[in-house]
């Protein structure tokens, strides 16, 4: 395993691959490690004192790989930054970034699905009420366990989008918080308002990445603490995402 500099992007699945996309589309070709901690209890299960101590444990590890910056690529996860202690290692999570480039855009009627952890959290709402703005949220956990799985088509699927946003149907904007959903905004469009905007925070992350002082010429590196082949899979199927090696950790 290499230990050369890199960009790290931590999520617990396959999400932050939407992240990693828009990075080396806009960045071209920086080293990107990314770290997907299927092997534990889902993030957005944790409490926050168990996740707190999960991310401390995959961020000390991270380091002694050679990591010099770090994306948080999962919601869930970037509700616990306020209460990381990490030293020398620059962090950055999709909840800022997500919250400005919405805000912007003065959405009429603005909704949110997310994850239970970060609707839940109430992350959302009170960032978006500094700024005037009210919003509607629905949990659309099922959404990311079944895109994790790789489906992104499927009739079960399709329930699951219509029951979730049946109730935010007519809203004005939508904003997609949790970098899964992405995958499957054509399947999402079908049951929303023809006009609809849809907000997919990732390159406003990107901007924010921009600023870094980032490597250049490495490879790219995938770990796993869950099942390699799953993972190889399910980026195919859910973002068009070759990936040539996993390699599966225990931490």
């Amino acid at each position: 395993m290499s230990k050369k500099p890199h960009l790290a992007i931590l999520d617990w699945g396959i999400g932050g691959l939407s992240v990693q996309q828009q990075i080396k589309a806009q960045l071209g070709d920086v080293p990107i490690l990314y770290f997907s901690d299927t092997g534990v209890t889902p993030y957005g299960k944790m409490s926050r004192p168990e996740l707190v101590s999960r991310l401390h444990h995959v961020i000390a590890f991270l380091q002694t790989q050679g990591v010099t910056h770090l994306v948080i690529g999962c919601n869930a996860a970037s509700t616990a930054i306020p209460f990381l202690e990490v030293a020398d290692l620059p962090i950055e999570g999709v909840i800022e970034s997500a919250v400005r480039i919405t805000a912007r855009l003065h959405p009429a009627r603005l909704a949110i699905i997310g994850g239970r952890r970060t609707v839940l959290s109430g992350v959302y709402r009170r960032a978006f009420a500094a700024h005037g703005i009210k919003v509607k949220q629905r949990i659309a956990q099922p959404l990311s366990a079944l895109i994790e799985s790789g489906d992104i088509s499927s009739a079960t699927l399709r329930t699951q989008c219509r029951q979730i946003l049946g109730p935010i149907k007519h809203c004005s904007h939508l904003l997609l918080a949790c970098t899964h959903y992405p995958a499957i905004t054509p399947v999402l469009r079908e049951f929303v308002a023809p006009n609809t905007v849809f907000i997919n925070p990732a390159s406003a992350l990107v901007k924010q990445v921009k600023r870094w002082q980032l490597p250049t010429n490495g490879p790219d590196i995938y770990l796993t603490t869950g099942e390699a082949e799953q993972m190889k899979q399910a980026a195919w199927r859910a973002f068009d995402w070759k990936i040539e090696e996993v390699t599966r950790l225990i931490i």
